[in-house]
């Protein structure tokens, strides 16, 4: 009999637990993506575009619709990004342009202590500067929030793909004779707009699934389109949290299919930019 060579076997072994491993981390995922579709499909093929359009219908009775909290969620995460992109960029961008400094370290320091930091905190910050003062819920008080939880994913993930950029590419366009400005937005932003793009498409979904600073913030309005900037606003996230919570049959199916939706949505923004965005090649 041939013997096995031991070094062939190892490798084989080691290559097969990888696999299992590998399929048992992403095995929750496609659980959870499986168990919303097979839950909220029927959901929405019920409702139809009444199910997208409407509003949420008293306990116990019609499906009704999820329409405010799906528009609500739009101005939501078009508010934070608004706010929250562009300053995290010129964090990252300071951050790798300044690395040595004391105001750079702290920086750094301070954006990975923002991506542990407990949500539920930062909506009752917002609360107290906003809510409060304001006297009502608000979509600012809602969108400040979840600036906050955005930020230090898009810097963070602008610093790192900033430093993934080689020198020579940084050292060659000063050799031209272009500014500190050119040299970074022209040059190195540019050569990492892959990595900086995934970054803010990460906080972005992290901001567009988050439920406890809305809770301290928006008021969840279900039943009343957007009426202000300076009023209570819905959620898809802060919906689909009260639903679960309630004893009617009804609201737990439009639960599911509020779940759905708020993943397509996910889906329909980010697979397209992901497929669209080509990778630069060094």
């Amino acid at each position: 009999m041939k013997r096995i060579n031991t070094r062939i076997l190892k490798d084989r072994i080691f290559l097969l637990g990888i696999i299992i491993l590998s399929l048992l981390a992403i095995l929750p995922l496609f659980h959870i993506l499986l168990t919303i579709f097979i839950k909220g499909f029927p959901v929405l093929i019920k409702g139809g575009i009444e199910f997208l359009t409407g509003t949420l219908p008293p306990p116990g009775h019609e499906l009704g619709g999820i329409g405010p909290a799906i528009i609500g969620t739009f101005i939501l995460v078009t508010l934070s990004s608004m706010l929250g992109i562009p300053i995290a960029i010129m964090a990252g961008i300071f951050a790798y342009e300044y690395p040595n400094s004391f105001i750079g370290r702290a920086t750094r320091l301070l954006l990975q202590i923002m991506m542990e930091f407990p949500t539920i905190l930062v909506g009752l910050f917002s609360m107290f500067i906003l809510v409060t003062p304001m006297g009502t819920y608000s979509a600012i008080a809602g969108a400040f929030a979840l600036a906050i939880i955005m930020m230090p994913y898009v810097a963070i993930s602008t610093e790192e793909s900033l430093r993934e950029v080689p020198k020579d590419y940084k050292e060659a366009a000063y050799s031209l004779g272009l500014t500190r400005f050119q040299v970074i937005f022209k040059v190195m932003v540019r050569i990492a707009r892959r990595g900086i793009l995934t970054g803010i498409l990460i906080g972005i979904a992290k901001a567009a699934g988050e439920t406890a600073p809305l809770l301290f913030t928006i008021g969840g309005s279900t039943r009343v389109y957007f009426e202000g900037l300076d009023k209570p606003i819905g959620a898809i996230p802060l919906l689909i949290y009260n639903l679960v919570q309630q004893p009617y049959e009804n609201y737990h199916q439009i639960a599911w299919g509020a779940a759905l939706v708020l993943l397509l949505i996910y889906l329909l923004i980010f697979t397209p930019i992901r497929l669209k965005l080509r990778e630069v090649r060094l």
